[in-house]
C-alpha cells in the first residue's frame, strides 16, 4: 500500500485542538516568517483554544473558521482551513503541512485534494481562494498541481497575524470541484 492511499481528512473536533494549537506554538520563527506570519501578531495558546472551541460549537452557516485534520495512517501530520467565509459564496483557504519529514512527498497535493470537496459541500461554495506567501514555494506549487488558476500577485495583509506581503491568488471554481468529485470517485 503506498503512502498516498494511507491518506484522509477529517473535520477537525474538540480531540485535535491541542495537535492544532501546538503546530502554531512551536513553530519556529523562521517558519512562521517563511509562511509570513508576524509573529507579534500570534494569539496565545489559550486564545487560540477558545477560538477553534467556539467554531465548533456553531452550525456551517454561521462559522468563521472551519479546519479539517490531514491523516497518515491514521495519525494527523497536518491540517487546512478555511476562514473568511461567506457561506454560499466563496472562503478562503489555508494549508499547513507538520513536520518536514511529511513535506515535499507528494501527499500535500492529495490531501488538499480530499479536503477541497469537503469545504465545498459543507459551505456550498461557489468559489475557494488561497493566497499563499508569494516567496513561499510549497503551497504555491501544490495549488497549481491540483487545478487551482493563478489569478494575480499582489501586495496585501492577507490575513489577521500577517505581514504586509506579496502574495499569490489562486481561485478553484465550483465547476472544478464537480469535475474533482468525479476524479475522486473513479
Amino acid at each position: 500500500m503506498d503512502a498516498i492511499s494511507k491518506l484522509c481528512v477529517e473535520e477537525a473536533n474538540q480531540a485535535d485542538i491541542p495537535q492544532i494549537v501546538d503546530y502554531w506554538a512551536s513553530a519556529s520563527p523562521e517558519h512562521l516568517t517563511s509562511m509570513g506570519v508576524d509573529i507579534t501578531k500570534m494569539p496565545s495558546s489559550m486564545e487560540l483554544t477558545e477560538m477553534l472551541s467556539q467554531q465548533f460549537l456553531l452550525p456551517y452557516e454561521e462559522k468563521r473558521a472551519l479546519a479539517l485534520v490531514w491523516r497518515k495512517d491514521g495519525n494527523a501530520i497536518g491540517h487546512c482551513n478555511v476562514n473568511e467565509i461567506h457561506f454560499g459564496e466563496n472562503a478562503k483557504m489555508h494549508l499547513h503541512m507538520w513536520g518536514s519529514e511529511n513535506r515535499s512527498k507528494g501527499m500535500g497535493t492529495h490531501l488538499v485534494k480530499l479536503s477541497i470537496p469537503v469545504f465545498f459541500e459543507r459551505l456550498k461554495l461557489n468559489q475557494l481562494i488561497c493566497e499563499p506567501f508569494a516567496e513561499n514555494n510549497a503551497p504555491n506549487r501544490t495549488l497549481e498541481r491540483v487545478g487551482f488558476r493563478f489569478e494575480k500577485r499582489y501586495t496585501t495583509i492577507p490575513g489577521s497575524i500577517n505581514t504586509m506581503q506579496e502574495v499569490n491568488r489562486w481561485v478553484f471554481q465550483h465547476s472544478q470541484y464537480l469535475e474533482l468529485v468525479n476524479e475522486l470517485n473513479k
